[in-house]
């Protein structure tokens, strides 16, 4: 199957590359010529703008945006419509405000055009393990481009589902990120306790790998959380300012507006923006679990 791809930093690339390695042809565009050469290298078709990159693809054709969410994605939303044809269809797989993506797909309805929010989940590890796709849109579309998802998915019966229509695919990532700022945040928090206890002097890297083992406390990011305990235990060098995306922000203003209590991805929210004016072993600990299962920038203290 087909698809053009806007945007190959580290997460659009890697997708790139597993659709390539699942047999599917790919066009990639990107503000970066390096990036574009490095997908032709893997076996990508390479466009120097949108409307090269539409002109290598076969009706009904299917694009892909990987950009950042806001003006940037409405403005590429915008230039690759106005190259596209009734039937075909733009997914956008980043971070976009699921109200955004219900309105874009009412603009692009009236044209004929597909609209799907693709919730996009895996980080640095998806050419690996595979990305978790939450998909939002008209029934028709999303099968059309079931095969794409199946191959960017774990596997081609687990990590990718339809979850409702356009929005829906974005409201159910938003709601994600949510849960893992608390989740990240009682890793946290309970790991700076362990090493806070220092007449007792436990390891915290040998307890994370314990607890990975049959504990009920083990996920895939713990697994994480040990492997930057095992690189840096006592995370000399971070500096404990935490980011957020913009999702956690969303997630709590829908708690707010739907009167839905939220206060453990509240507070976990609110920690972030406490790291910023604060120094402390938990926040440090949060900039390297971002680090490792995203490839996010740390800040060097």
């Amino acid at each position: 199957m087909e698809i053009g791809i806007i945007g190959l930093g580290r997460m659009g690339g890697n997708m790139a590359q597993r659709l390539l390695k699942g047999g599917h042809k790919v066009v990639a565009l990107d503000f970066s010529a390096a990036a574009v050469q490095n997908a032709v290298s893997q076996g990508a078709a390479g466009a120097k703008d949108i409307a090269g990159l539409v002109a290598k693809l076969s009706k009904p054709r299917a694009v892909w945006l990987m950009v950042p969410s806001g003006d940037a994605t409405e403005k590429t939303v915008d230039d690759v419509a106005s190259l596209l044809s009734p039937g075909d269809a733009i997914i956008d797989g980043g971070n976009s405000n699921y109200k955004d993506s219900v309105r874009r797909a009412k603009v692009l309805k009236a044209k004929g055009i597909f609209f799907i929010d693709a919730g996009t989940s895996g980080g640095i590890w998806g050419l690996k393990e595979g990305y978790c796709l939450m998909v939002g849109g008209e029934a028709a579309a999303v099968k059309r481009l079931a095969p794409i998802f199946k191959t960017l998915a774990p596997s081609a019966d687990r990590g990718y589902a339809h979850v409702g229509p356009s929005g829906a695919g974005h409201y159910v990532k938003m709601i994600h990120n949510g849960i893992e700022y608390g989740m990240m945040q009682a890793y946290a928090e309970g790991f700076d306790l362990l090493q806070a206890k220092k007449e007792l002097n436990i390891d915290v890297a040998q307890v994370s790998e314990l607890w990975r083992n049959g504990s009920v406390v083990r996920s895939w990011l713990l697994d994480l959380t040990a492997a930057a305990l095992k690189e840096n235990p006592k995370l000399e060098g971070l500096a404990p300012f935490v980011e957020d995306s913009g999702e956690g922000r969303w997630t709590v203003q829908e708690a707010v507006d739907t009167a839905t209590p939220a206060p453990v991805i509240t507070a976990a929210l609110y920690e972030r923006f406490r790291s910023r004016q604060a120094n402390s072993y938990a926040d440090r600990l949060l900039a390297a679990m971002r680090n490792q299962f995203g490839g996010h920038a740390v800040k060097k203290a």
